[in-house]
């Protein structure tokens, strides 16, 4: 008997392994497909860029965030070509195809910004910023100020002197650690989006996971295909690595020289601390808006629409005055 019950748990485990394996090579399958689903690589005197457009009108370039690419822009910006923008969501450095350079830095990212702009035939733009996608934004404003025509950073990864009070406690090194070696891995990433989806949402997407609970049916749905789609992180590890060492290493941007109109969007709850660096960027750029929410965490939960609108608003402003 002992033998017999031995060998059902050793079977119902082989099976249980199978069955995971043939799961995750499925999943991980589909999550390729859609990750490379309407986007081309364009070939810019800065090097190869991925790049999904839609929509006709106003051009908006969106820089996505950690665990991105031109699929999380787009995601997010296409209601807005159903109003008058030309929506162009690019893959940074070392996200899916856009392969990453010696030099990866944010002034880098921001010349190849620009690079995009001319090889699609666009004199300017108006430019989106999203998390770690702020610092590149801010230095194509910073860099090629008549190329931009308004500027929105949601959520940015910037720069705050020492005596403006943090609201949020710095990341780790050891959780940093653990960090990337989630997103190091497809496996234990899928694992981890099965089995402790509320814990990654909190810790990887900086946002309370009870705010998702009792949110909106759509705004769950956003939050669950937004965390669905960094698989395959493999395919984005680069541009993650050097988005952890930048968001160690941030140092202060020449913020005055921002001419375009903007736009600056956080949650005073948000995991990462972006609030208190958000609203001192606004506070150093000439007339810009700054919208703070109390919650929402990093993903601005609660409040997808309003600031879409806002978005929208400023882009109208810029090009209709």
């Amino acid at each position: 008997m002992k033998a017999t019950a031995w060998s059902i748990v050793v079977l119902s485990l082989l099976v249980a392994a199978l069955w995971t394996g043939w799961r995750f090579r499925q999943d991980i399958g589909r999550a390729s497909a859609l990750s490379a689903t309407g986007s081309e690589v364009v070939n810019t005197r800065c090097g190869p860029i991925e790049v999904q457009q839609a929509g006709q009108g106003i051009p908006l370039l969106v820089i996505h965030g950690s665990g991105g690419g031109h699929d999380q822009g787009m995601a997010w910006a296409r209601p807005l070509t159903q109003h008058g923008v030309r929506v162009i969501a690019m893959s940074r450095f070392g996200y899916l195809r856009t392969p990453r350079p010696v030099d990866a830095s944010p002034e880098a990212q921001a010349d190849a910004h620009v690079c995009l702009l001319d090889a699609l035939g666009i004199q300017r733009a108006a430019v989106m910023g999203v998390s770690a996608g702020g610092p590149s934004a801010m230095q194509t404003a910073i860099r090629h100020p008549d190329r931009v025509s308004a500027l929105a950073l949601v959520v940015p990864i910037a720069w705050k002197p020492g005596d403006v009070a943090a609201t949020a406690a710095p990341i780790s090194d050891r959780k940093d650690a653990l960090l990337l070696r989630l997103l190091g891995s497809d496996f234990l990433f899928w694992a981890g989006l099965r089995l402790a989806r509320d814990q990654l949402v909190r810790h990887v997407l900086a946002t309370p996971p009870e705010q998702v609970a009792a949110a909106s049916e759509p705004e769950r749905a956003r939050v669950n295909d937004l965390a669905d789609r960094i698989l395959p992180v493999s395919a984005r590890a680069a541009g993650l690595r050097d988005d952890t060492r930048l968001g160690k290493g941030l140092q202060p941007y020449a913020l005055a020289r921002i001419q375009a109109p903007t736009l600056v969007v956080s949650a005073r709850d948000d995991g990462f601390g972006t609030y208190a660096p958000a609203e001192y960027t606004a506070s150093q750029i000439a007339g810009a808006r700054f919208l703070g929410f109390e919650q929402g965490g990093h993903l601005l939960v609660g409040h997808d629409d309003t600031v879409r609108d806002a978005v929208l608003a400023l882009l109208r402003s810029a090009h209709w005055p």
